[in-house]
Order: structure tokens, then C-alpha cells, then sequence
């Protein structure tokens, strides 16, 4: 495939229950293993705290909690997707990660109005890939300025 098509987007894909997501490499900085949260008193219950992400305080949500998706215990699958957001790292836990694809623009749809029990707002799009459907996230939907303004409260107490 050629890198250089600006017509390409490339997305690191993750796992939540049975359905996959994605969040575009420019957002990512890293993919970590779950280390030890630091619970937060007094925040939303889809934080689960803070870590110490190499020397850098970094909030730490749960997306399975913040799409209202049941909960599961962590396993050694378990990632934590570190992206920024509005300049600001977030890190968000997920079943897996386990691909970085790149999708065609003109494969992406427009979010339906429910995609999974999941709010369109927080869809930026829909990718039909073979046999395969990925539901592509909007990140600034889903840390709204609200609560990305407690997060970085949260990051200077810390």
C-alpha cells in the first residue's frame, strides 16, 4: 500500500467485549501493559485513577465504563492506550490492541445513530473492511473539555 496517499488513514485497532475500535496513529503515543492505577477520590467513575507513565502523570480511563459496556477483569491482554487529547495525555484501558491497519477515506461512513450500544457523537466514523466492522472513535467527543479540564486538575494535584 502506498504510505503517501493522503487518502489512507492509519488506525491502531483494539478490542472491547466482542467489538473493534480504532483511534488514528497521529492521537496514539504509546501502547503500555496496565501497571498500577492510583485511585483519584471525587472523579467520574470511568477514571480509574493516574499512573506514572515516565515521569509523567497521566490520567488513566476506563472505556468499557465510559461506553456503559459491562465490566470484565483485566487481563494479560489488557492495554493501555496513551493518546493525546486537546495537548493533554490521556491513557485509555482496553481488552486489547492488537492490529495498526490503514483504511481507505472511502471506506469510512458516517456514525449510524447507534453503533453498539454507543452514542454517535462519540463515532467518528464506521470502517467496512472485508468482513470486518470498525467503529472509529472521536477522541474529543469522548474526553469532553469538561472533563478533560477535571483530568488536568487531577494531573496538577497529583
Amino acid at each position: 500500500m502506498n504510505e503517501g496517499i493522503a487518502a489512507d488513514v492509519k488506525v491502531i485497532v483494539f478490542l472491547l467485549k466482542d467489538e473493534e475500535y480504532g483511534v488514528e496513529v497521529e492521537q496514539v503515543r504509546s501502547i503500555e501493559r496496565l501497571e498500577h492505577v492510583t485511585r483519584v477520590p471525587s472523579t467520574p467513575d470511568f477514571v480509574e485513577g493516574v499512573i506514572n507513565l515516565r515521569g509523567v502523570v497521566t490520567p488513566i480511563i476506563d472505556l468499557r465504563k465510559r461506553f456503559g459496556i459491562e465490566e470484565a477483569p483485566h487481563s494479560e491482554s489488557t492495554r493501555v492506550i496513551i493518546v493525546t487529547v486537546n495537548q493533554m495525555d490521556v491513557g485509555l484501558v482496553v481488552d486489547s490492541a492488537n492490529d495498526v491497519i490503514d483504511i481507505a477515506r472511502d471506506a469510512v461512513e458516517p456514525p449510524p445513530e447507534v453503533v453498539g450500544g454507543l452514542e454517535a457523537e462519540y463515532i467518528r466514523g464506521v470502517a467496512k473492511l472485508e468482513k470486518r466492522l470498525l467503529i472509529l472513535l472521536n477522541l474529543e467527543k469522548v474526553l469532553n473539555p469538561n472533563e478533560l479540564q477535571e483530568l488536568q486538575e487531577i494531573e496538577g494535584t497529583v
